[in-house]
């Protein structure tokens, strides 16, 4: 009489592998989720990069920012990516960069990054600040850390 060889894996042992998963899924979720608000509100960052340059050059060439009446005018420096949108107020050069309300994640939707320049010493400083709840000031891009 042979004697037969049990092969496959226990009730319990699935169990387990199953529990571990769980626990790593469940770790690796709200991680995720974070990691893709901070790459969303990066974009904001990034969009508004551009237009800093343009309202500084355009600043120290004309002594004056952007408005209706100048060339270019302040919407002409308007930027939408797609996550968010970039526009400029008149006379002052704030730049307001506007997340989207749907299509992003939840605690960025319709949540505004202002970067207000400052002309300290003939030299351009960006002040950013934010209107995120508290507890998400971590999504927000890097240099953004004033709150609104």
């Amino acid at each position: 009489m042979t004697k037969q060889n049990q092969q496959g894996f226990t009730l319990i042992e699935l169990m387990i592998v199953v529990a571990i998963i769980g626990i790593l899924a469940a770790i690796a979720l709200p991680a995720y989720q974070d990691y893709t608000a901070r790459a969303q509100a990066s974009e904001a960052a990034s969009l508004a990069a551009g237009v800093k340059t343009s309202i500084a050059e355009f600043y120290q060439s004309n002594g004056e920012y952007p408005d209706d009446a100048t060339a270019p005018k302040n919407s002409d420096l308007a930027v939408t990516g797609t996550y968010s949108s970039i526009a400029v107020t008149a006379d002052t050069g704030v730049i307001v960069a506007t997340m989207n309300s749907s299509g992003v994640a939840a605690n960025l939707a319709g949540k505004k990054f202002t970067y207000t320049p400052n002309l300290a010493n003939n030299a351009f400083k960006w002040t950013c600040t934010h209107d995120l709840a508290a507890g998400d000031e971590d999504i927000a891009p890097k240099g953004c850390t004033a709150k609104k």
